[in-house]
């Protein structure tokens, strides 16, 4: 059978119709558009800057504070992903190359010194060769801020300036490369726009990794929390287990991560996840809003960091109310939200934990 042209433009344009009408392929378009790639973008960026401020202190251009600052917005760009590690981000051991935690053993300061005494003369290349203990932020963090490292004094910036600069440059070659799997033509953004391809036979298959990065994030979230209070080690308070804990921008990074998991939730314009419930599901929909809102009130209301909140009776207590209101919140996720959408979360990151 012969179609006219007019036919068979009909035919693409019913075709293009039902592809922009499928809710789940707008939420995942829209998602890659308004969160992800901006995400990865800031982070990319924030590494950029890190990479100029290492050279910048070293060369004496810089003071500590700012190369402190140039740190703390580079860690925050890298909470605010941990709820977003879809693709290549989450393959290849990446993650670790940026963040070791937990650090049980104080494995990062050990083997960063480890490193510099067999290598004073460190360069990019040598870093890239270590382990992933020292080749992240931790180590980064271990350097401006641990309090038996003086940076005031010459001899010593000179033994870790090495480390910093290699460390900057690592990060920013690794978030360029990432940033590069996503943007790329067929790369990671392409995949969660336009199906079946080559990662995703359909849309639903790349919602439901959104949102199993999303509720992992926020069980992990749990975990950073639980771990200093004590819940794995019977009460008893771990402080130096807490991520960022020389920095004392634990609760920071919370709520960074925290900021992006409600991004996957509401959209950057109202567009996400929540936008596939149904108006029968209202109620379910006001639930996670206000658990979001109760989670960030509880968290931006400590008066002090973590580590001196795990000290005392009354700011275990405020943590200890804060952790419920994540639990709440992530059980809501992972029970109510996935059965409401029919999603299976499967296997989670923390298990075992």
């Amino acid at each position: 059978m012969i179609r006219s042209p007019l036919t068979l433009a009909g035919l693409a344009l019913a075709l293009s119709a039902c592809s922009a009408s499928d809710p789940q392929q707008q939420l995942s378009a829209d998602l890659t558009d308004g969160v992800l790639l901006p995400a990865y973008s800031a982070w990319h960026e924030a590494n950029k800057q890190l990479d100029a401020s290492a050279d910048a202190f070293c060369s004496g251009s810089q003071d500590l504070t700012a190369a402190r600052q140039a740190f703390l917005t580079t860690q925050s760009a890298w909470a605010g992903l941990q709820p977003l590690q879809v693709g290549p981000l989450a393959e290849g051991n990446r993650a670790w190359q940026v963040q070791f935690w937990p650090d049980k053993k104080n494995l990062v300061a050990r083997q960063v010194e480890a490193l510099l005494t067999r290598t004073p003369q460190l360069t990019a290349a040598n870093l890239d060769n270590a382990s992933v203990v020292v080749q992240g932020l931790t180590a980064y963090e271990y350097v401006l801020y641990d309090s038996s490292i003086d940076l005031s004094d010459a001899t010593t910036k000179a033994r870790y300036c090495p480390l910093l600069q290699a460390i900057g440059e690592h990060q920013q070659a690794l978030s360029a490369e990432v940033l590069g799997q996503w943007q790329a033509k067929d790369g990671m953004a392409a995949e969660l726009k336009a199906f079946p391809n080559a990662r995703y036979a359909e849309a639903p298959e790349a919602v439901a990794e959104l949102l199993r990065a999303e509720v992992s994030a926020l069980d992990g979230l749990k975990k950073k929390l639980g771990t200093p209070l004590g819940r794995q080690s019977k009460g008893v308070p771990q402080p130096y287990q807490a991520e960022a804990w020389r920095s004392q921008a634990s609760l920071a990074m919370l709520a960074a991560s925290l900021a992006s998991a409600e991004r996957i939730w509401l959209g950057a314009e109202q567009n996400g996840v929540q936008r596939l419930l149904g108006d029968d599901q209202d109620a379910l929909r006001q639930r996670i809003n206000e658990a979001f809102a109760d989670t960030r009130q509880r968290l931006a209301a400590l008066p002090r960091p973590l580590g001196e909140l795990v000290s005392d009776d009354e700011g275990r207590s405020q943590l200890n109310a804060l952790y419920d209101s994540l639990n709440a919140l992530h059980r809501l996720h992972e029970a109510e939200l996935a059965k409401a959408l029919g999603i299976q979360l499967g296997f989670n990151a923390h298990d075992g934990d």
